[in-house]
């Protein structure tokens, strides 16, 4: 969330900068969360003045009494005190509810080269690599090839577990556990630090790192429990360090976060129906990073370029593209998606997203760092390294041959005992 300090001294900026999302109502807010503001600071102080006062309140009638003085109106003032501190309180409560409510929706500051739009059709293209296969051949729907090769069971996983749920098998479940490691071998390699989370985390943390209303519509709850399954390591990643502090010369930190994500979403129609593009449950490998502020965004085109070279050696064709205010949601400050192609549909499809957050999560979560005397929110950035479940599809469709069978990418066929094709 944008700090309270920021936001009093810089109205002007949050409303130009939600003049490029197009959100009056959350314009209108600002003038409003700064007058509460002040008003609940007002108050704080008068609160500070009543306690004070009901703490020598005893000692003053005790004085006036041993000097022979009328003590009634002391005691009359002694009484009406809890009620006095009682509706300071009330309003000091009400008007922190309705402050934190707001701050915690106002969304993060754009960078200067967000793109402005209404949804991803105004997302801009910023490069392209790979060249794209023209076939002479028709592709076999990646779902029925799975279920054709015995590489999946789609049917038996909505017996057990219901739509949007699969059971991987043989050569393809190879595949998922050497995306998984092809990624971590890569990352650790420059320098991250390989992390498997908890797969549930509370709802305090969680409203830490994203819009918690708008995300519990695709996230699962635990009944009877304060735990969600994450829907993304990212998140897990960023709540690990809530109320902490680090040493400048500590940063940055870099992380790989390996786990399962759990995700109610799935698609409508039928390519995504039966397969492995939009589905309830699916691995991921994520860079999460914590930094000085001056540092973010060379390190955000430093996780784009992570990515790029995963999909490089996979030989898989993909674009990135620059999302525009109507499609980058409240936390990240710039996100770029890395779109794989996907030949059968033949467009290009979202497999990595990459953003800055810049002190947005660390102000929601108190993550800061110390450099000499000074504490700072630090920032944070996360990215998708691999998704393996699209990435899977991407491959099916991009390697699949006139015979029907599927070429394995080369840079994997070690972590697949030496399997070369499907």
């Amino acid at each position: 969330m944008l700090d309270m300090k920021f936001i009093r001294e810089n109205p002007r900026i949050i409303k130009k900068d939600l003049d490029k999302r197009g959100d009056k109502e959350k314009k209108s807010w600002v003038d409003e969360i700064i007058k509460k503001d002040e008003e609940y600071r007002k108050l704080l102080q008068e609160m500070q003045k009543l306690r004070h006062g009901r703490n020598t309140m005893s000692v003053e009638i005790n004085k006036l009494r041993k000097e022979g003085k009328d003590i009634k109106k002391k005691i009359k003032e002694a009484k009406e005190l809890p009620e006095k501190i009682k509706k300071v309180e009330d309003r000091i409560n009400s008007l922190s509810n309705d402050i934190k409510y707001k701050q915690m929706r106002l969304p993060n500051i754009l960078h200067d080269s967000v793109p402005v739009g209404q949804d991803d059709t105004h997302n801009k293209v910023v490069r392209k690599s790979g060249k794209i296969k023209k076939n002479d051949f028709e592709l076999i729907n990646h779902g029925e090839w799975l279920e054709e090769k015995g590489q999946a069971d789609f049917k038996r996983a909505a017996k057990t577990s219901g739509a949007g749920f699969y059971f991987l098998k043989d050569k393809i479940a190879m595949m998922d556990f050497a995306l998984q490691k092809f990624a971590i071998d890569k990352l650790a390699k420059k320098g991250y630090i390989a992390i498997q989370p908890p797969f549930m985390i509370k709802k305090e943390p969680y409203e830490g790192v994203t819009d918690l209303e708008d995300f519990e519509k695709v996230m699962y709850k635990i009944d009877g429990d304060d735990l969600y399954l994450i829907a993304t390591s990212e998140h897990a990643i960023g709540a690990m360090h809530m109320n902490e502090t680090f040493e400048a010369e500590e940063l940055p930190v870099k992380y790989a976060g390996v786990s399962s994500c759990f995700r109610r979403e799935i698609g409508s129609h039928g390519i995504d129906t039966r397969g492995l593009f939009r589905v309830h449950q699916f691995n991921k490998v994520e860079q999460f990073v914590f930094c000085k502020p001056e540092d973010s965004w060379k390190l955000m085109e430093e996780l784009m370029s992570n990515a790029e070279e995963i999909f490089k050696e996979l030989e898989l064709p993909y674009r990135i593209v620059n999302v525009c205010t109507g499609d980058i949601g409240i936390v990240a400050a710039k996100k770029y998606d890395l779109e794989v192609w996907m030949p059968r549909e033949e467009k290009y499809r979202e497999a990595v997203s990459c953003s800055n957050c810049t002190a947005y999560q660390a102000t929601r979560l108190n993550i800061r760092y110390k450099e000499e005397d000074k504490k700072e929110y630090l920032h944070t950035l996360n990215s998708t390294a691999i998704a393996t479940s699209r990435v899977i599809r991407a491959i099916i469709e991009n390697f699949q041959q006139k015979d029907g069978n599927v070429i394995v990418p080369k840079v994997l066929q070690k972590y697949m005992n030496n399997v070369k094709k499907i």
